[in-house]
């Protein structure tokens, strides 16, 4: 394989690999957030945060597979 196959291989593994473990980790700290509104109703606020945060790792993983399109991987000179 050639490094032209290899690249939208790589593409989708960053950023479909990063998206199921932002799903994983959303569907848990989203079940545990339901249960702390249910006895603290005022950290509506925190559970949001918690739940934005995984979502960084779709961000990073859409920017790394985008800088492999673009620039190449540094591969075929």
């Amino acid at each position: 394989m050639d490094a032209t196959t290899l690249i939208p291989i790589g593409f989708g593994m960053a950023v479909g690999l990063g998206a199921i473990a932002t799903a994983i980790a959303q569907a848990r700290i989203g079940s545990a957030g339901l249960g702390l509104l249910a006895e603290r109703p005022e950290m509506v606020g925190t559970v949001i945060l918690f739940l934005a945060i995984p979502e960084t790792m779709v961000i990073l993983g859409f920017a790394a597979a985008a800088m492999l399109l673009l620039l190449g991987g540094g591969v075929g000179g």
